[in-house]
């Protein structure tokens, strides 16, 4: 009893002298957010504001999730540069003497965004792939399934969210028997986004020659030191000739199986071609940061090399498996750059891909994201481009899934809706999808949301489409997704109730540390 009643004490002692220093104590602290943290000024304000609020505790909060990742690139490795820089070097000199690479239209029409991928994060451009948009999930799913069955040497599985359901159950189960057959499967997962998978059940997983690693691991299964900075990637690549990637994640809502969201409406990428390298590089990157393991890139690349008519035909859409059966008659024409993004890095990669895209159109551009909290330069170029002449149409959720980020979605779409852009909420369901389209000419699909968080704090990967008619397919979704919107007007979202005007602006001010 007397040590226990001497802790208390000395503990009684620490709280009683934080708060009657807490004014020094605080100004330390806010010290360290503004000359020690390389944040924009409007997040350190934000922070600072917090602090001032919630004093010392704050700060913890801060410690937690608001403290700046070492910016330094740590996935890359000289097996990829040393395969790409060839590459890279003979497309950069043909983009810079104007040579075309192609006779794609837009290539040529996009070449300086192209340059910049290039030049920024080493995005090689690549032509002659077969490119399926993928809408439901049910289709996404079965798909996924079918040409798992079909692997004959490597399954590598990424997702930010994994949940342990009949979904998951299903996937494992193919997994299991290719792994007996084996095949090398490897699954990635956050731990954060995926934490309601127990431990033991990765462990299972590992004892049937799975392997099974967390990104940014938990101390404890729900405390994370890196709890702000999430690997939101969603890729999965078999054999080295088929990719996935896009917006579903691996769970029952994503069927549309859950009361809560209703029909889960998102868009996803099946991708066989040269694009498939660069998804695979981006997934052997990440793996090896995370399992601390280093796999050899060549082994996993050097089938890129063969021509398409190599692929195993159990990958082609004239498989007689149903589910592939039902796709159209592929089209090997799209030029595909994939992109990836990171806090690591100092180049908002992404971000400044949707800014040179919104800046070059010259018509109409769709938007669809289910956090629509941009930056103040993509809200200038959005801004820019309405009071141009350019449509502009955005689509978001009818419902949130997290009510403070929703509302200060709602905030930003009332600026656009007031400046005289088309906002639609969408209300068939959960709107889930990160796309966007440029006069039907180009297109970016991928996991990355139009909000600052996807722009600084996560790990995203997208792909940017050079294909009017993918860019076609992707806006005509669009516009049929309109029938089952509600579009917010400008005098509806003027005469809104007193209680969604505090709502947005709370968010609002919040909106930097969302």
């Amino acid at each position: 009893m007397g040590i226990m009643r001497a802790i208390f004490e000395v503990i009684g002692t620490g709280i009683a002298f934080m708060f009657e220093y807490f004014l020094f104590v605080n100004f330390f602290l806010a010290i360290i957010v503004v000359f020690f943290q390389r944040k924009d000024p409007k997040s350190t304000w934000t922070w600072l504001l917090f602090l001032y609020i919630i004093p010392v505790f704050g700060f913890i909060i801060y410690l937690l999730i608001g403290t700046d990742m070492h910016k330094r690139r740590i996935f890359r490795t000289k097996e990829i540069d040393d395969r790409l820089s060839q590459a890279i070097h003979n497309q950069r000199m043909g983009l810079r003497n104007k040579e075309a690479l192609s006779d794609n239209e837009t290539v040529v029409q996009y070449s300086d965004l192209i340059l910049y991928n290039l030049e920024t994060s080493g995005a090689i451009l690549s032509s002659g792939n077969d490119v399926h948009i993928i809408n439901d999930g049910k289709e996404k799913f079965d798909l996924l399934l079918a040409d798992m069955k079909n692997a004959k040497k490597s399954i590598h599985f990424q997702y930010y969210i994994i949940r342990p359901d009949e979904v998951f159950d299903s996937i494992c189960e193919v997994l299991r028997e290719r792994a007996k057959a084996g095949v090398e499967v490897r699954i990635l997962y956050d731990s954060m986004g995926s934490r309601w998978v127990r431990e033991r059940f990765w462990r299972m997983l590992r004892s049937e020659g799975i392997e099974a690693v967390g990104f940014f691991p938990a101390l404890l299964r729900w405390f994370h030191l890196r709890i702000n900075y999430r690997n939101h990637r969603k890729i999965v690549v078999i054999d080295s000739h088929i990719a996935y990637v896009g917006g579903f994640n691996v769970g029952r809502e994503y069927l549309g199986k859950d009361e809560k969201y209703g029909y889960w409406r998102d868009s996803h990428l099946r991708i066989i071609g040269e694009a498939v390298e660069a998804l695979q590089a981006r997934f052997i990157l990440d793996w090896n940061h995370a399992a601390k393991k280093n796999l050899n890139m060549e082994r996993y690349l050097k089938d890129e090399a063969e021509n398409l008519s190599e692929i195993p035909k159990e990958f082609l859409p004239d498989n007689p498996t149903d589910f592939l059966a039902d796709i159209t008659t592929p089209s090997y024409g799209c030029d595909v750059q994939i992109i990836s993004d990171g806090p690591d890095t100092h180049i908002k990669n992404i971000r400044d891909n949707y800014l040179r895209l919104i800046s070059k159109a010259k018509k109409r551009i769709y938007i669809q994201t289910p956090y629509f909290i941009p930056d103040e330069s993509i809200m200038s170029a959005l801004l820019f481009a309405i009071h141009s002449g350019i449509e502009v149409n955005i689509m978001i959720p009818d419902r949130p899934d997290h009510p403070f980020v929703y509302w200060a979605t709602y905030y930003h779409i009332g600026e656009m809706v007031t400046a005289g852009a088309n906002c639609y909420t969408y209300r068939d369901g959960f709107m889930h999808a990160k796309v966007m389209v440029i006069d039907d000419e180009v297109a970016s699909c991928g996991t990355a949301n139009m909000d600052i968080r996807s722009f600084t704090l996560n790990f995203e990967v997208n792909a940017i489409i050079y294909s009017k008619e993918k860019a076609k397919e992707l806006s005509d979704a669009f516009l049929e997704d309109v029938k089952r919107s509600r579009q917010i007007t400008k005098d509806a979202y003027l005469s809104r109730p007193l209680k969604i005007r505090f709502k947005e602006q709370t968010c609002r001010i919040l909106s930097p540390l969302l």
